[in-house]
């Protein structure tokens, strides 16, 4: 049984229960039970209609909820309404469900876990271990999320850049536990790409695949960081490459550039160098120029002062970086390498031990104590 397909059923189920009369939270938990009981029913029983079935189950299942309620003259009715069994030909409903997932009344977290749940078709449990917290926490998190989204409909208008920001946290959170989020979000944004003709959910997915192609590189043995420069090129999956630089490529000549098109850009000019060497860094620094342009952010001014530092030597670097604010994440980190490439070891040892103290990672923070002692102990 194909589990990746049965997933992206789940929306356009969850949208045919809402237009049916269901509410949310009430169509949300319908098609998650059906859910449950597709995967285990149907590798022994596969359905001729599993968009059908699975809608057929979930109303059922919606309507046996409904009938242990209270307002016993509303369930009747309700009863009464549905429609005859047969393949299910309503809208789908999935885009007008990833914009009510990401509602701007939700906090980033809640969004991305009910988006995960409502839209991605993973459970409570599964959501949970990918986000290493308690079952409890995270049932609690999507019912409150649930809860404030109660009285959205599925036909109000919806923003796409809240959809893509909420897709691209969930792609960052990498992979912890049973679920690969990274996988899972590319699978959310190539659905999402194909809903819409939006240029930024294509320049989402091709940054995606331009980042996750080069994952089997990022770590050594004992999960030690590794550095960009010093990856194995022949370890990144070249299909996963052809296709994000094929995807930015045919994105860009429309010529409606967005923030995502412009990391994706950059993205593509690293994956598309055979050695680190041979990194166009002029043009990554015209990229980081658009995207400064665009999102004026802190943290694309702070990696372009790292290009301009490789494209124009480490002084241009540290003069760019003077102009920053020292409190950024990583900004001492990045000091400290630019100093390293200006020949001044003692400064840059003593800006890796204290980048090492502030790192949001173990690996991280091991990778640039790593540094630090490496300088400290001098040339061999």
């Amino acid at each position: 049984m194909d589990e990746t397909l049965l997933r992206a059923l789940v929306p356009a189920a969850t949208g045919i229960l809402v237009r049916r009369g269901a509410g949310f939270a009430a169509a949300e938990d319908a098609v998650q039970e059906a859910l449950i009981e597709a995967l285990r029913r149907w590798p022994e029983e596969p359905p001729r209609d599993a968009k059908g079935w699975l809608v057929a189950v979930a109303w059922r299942k919606f309507l046996d909820s409904t009938r242990a309620d209270a307002s016993r003259r509303r369930r009747e009715a309700l009863v009464d309404a549905q429609p005859a069994p047969g393949p299910a030909t309503v809208a789908d409903d999935t885009l007008a469900l990833y914009f009510l997932c990401a509602h701007p009344a939700l906090a980033p977290a809640s969004a991305t876990a009910l988006t995960l749940r409502a839209v991605g078709g993973l459970t409570t449990r599964e959501i949970a271990r990918a986000y290493l917290v308690p079952e409890a926490t995270m049932a609690q998190r999507i019912s409150r999320a649930k809860r404030t989204i109660a009285g959205a409909r599925l036909d109000q208008p919806g923003d796409v850049a809240t959809v893509l920001r909420v897709l691209y946290l969930v792609f960052n959170e990498g992979y912890s536990g049973d679920v690969d989020l990274a996988a899972e979000a590319i699978r959310l944004a190539r659905q999402l790409a194909s809903l819409t003709s939006h240029e930024e959910a294509v320049g989402l997915l091709a940054l995606m695949l331009l980042h996750h192609a080069r994952r089997p590189a990022r770590t050594g043995p004992g999960g030690i960081l590794v550095p960009l420069a010093e990856q194995d090129r022949g370890l990144w999956d070249t299909r996963m490459i052809a296709e994000g630089v094929d995807l930015i490529q045919s994105v860009l000549a429309r010529d409606r550039l967005g923030e995502y098109q412009a990391q994706a850009a950059i993205a593509a000019l690293h994956a598309d160098a055979p050695t680190a060497a041979e990194t166009d860094w002029p043009q990554i620094v015209e990229w980081y120029d658009e995207l400064v342009r665009i999102t004026g952010s802190p943290v694309a001014r702070l990696n372009r002062a790292v290009a301009l530092g490789e494209a124009d030597g480490p002084r241009a670097g540290l003069a760019a970086l003077a102009a920053l604010d020292p409190g950024l994440p990583r900004y001492t980190a990045v000091a400290a390498y630019l100093h390293e490439r200006d020949g001044d070891p003692a400064t840059a040892a003593r800006l890796y031990a204290a980048a090492a103290q502030a790192a949001p990672s173990l690996p991280e923070r091991d990778h640039l104590m790593r540094q630090a002692a490496r300088l400290n102990a001098g040339p061999r």
